[in-house]
């Protein structure tokens, strides 16, 4: 059976209002991720969500009084029709990576469960560093499927979609190969049945 398209996928979510669901289900790993970016992030900074869903982490981050300018960008067509309906003044693209680039470079890039949909997300994580990223930005990136997370392993099958696996040290070996410093690897968000989702941060 041929996969399908994870915007396509994403889209018809979106059409569901499960996107409401996946909000509420990666609220708490998102809540940990922006206290543990904060420290590094400029007096004032600019900002982009990849993979922004219906925009709730660009709202959120437009709470911060230091952010001075969020972009978000989803491959779902109605994802991005969501957010520009919940955030009418907001920069949102639709759009597929690696394809896409922004105009501009960024001090923060976060991103929450998109990279492993990629063929080759390392490779994106060099993009992000060489062409989307301030000198001094940061990034950090969330995901749940990864190879030490045994229960994320039929995800593929389930959903019929390409997702890449990766374990945390070829994650980490990535972020390294990509050129970021000062790099930490956490888990959070974990509980009794839940590993906790990956989070990597690096510098430029």
């Amino acid at each position: 059976m041929q996969k399908r398209d994870a915007a396509d996928i994403f889209s018809e979510w979106a059409s569901n209002n499960k996107d409401e669901g996946m909000q509420r289900g990666h609220a708490a790993s998102v809540e940990v991720m922006l206290s543990l970016v904060e420290p590094y992030l400029k007096p004032k900074y600019s900002a982009i969500d990849v993979g922004c869903g219906n925009g709730w982490v660009c709202r959120k981050l437009l709470l911060d009084t230091k952010c001075n300018h969020v972009v978000g960008i989803d491959g779902a067509e109605t994802m991005i029709l969501k957010a520009k309906k919940n955030h009418y003044s907001g920069e949102y693209y639709h759009a597929l990576l690696p394809e896409w680039s922004p105009k501009q470079k960024f001090d923060l890039i976060h991103s929450m469960e998109f990279l492993y949909y990629l063929k080759d997300p390392l490779e994106m994580l060099k993009i992000f560093y060489n062409d989307w990223l301030n000198i001094e930005g940061v990034f950090i990136g969330g995901i749940d499927y990864y190879t030490e997370n045994y229960n994320s392993h039929d995800w593929p099958e389930k959903l019929n979609v390409h997702m890449t696996k990766l374990s945390i040290e070829q994650w980490k070996n990535g972020m390294i190969n990509a050129g970021f410093k000062d790099i930490e690897i956490h888990q959070v968000a974990t509980n009794e049945d839940f590993i906790g989702t990956l989070v990597m941060i690096g510098k430029k």
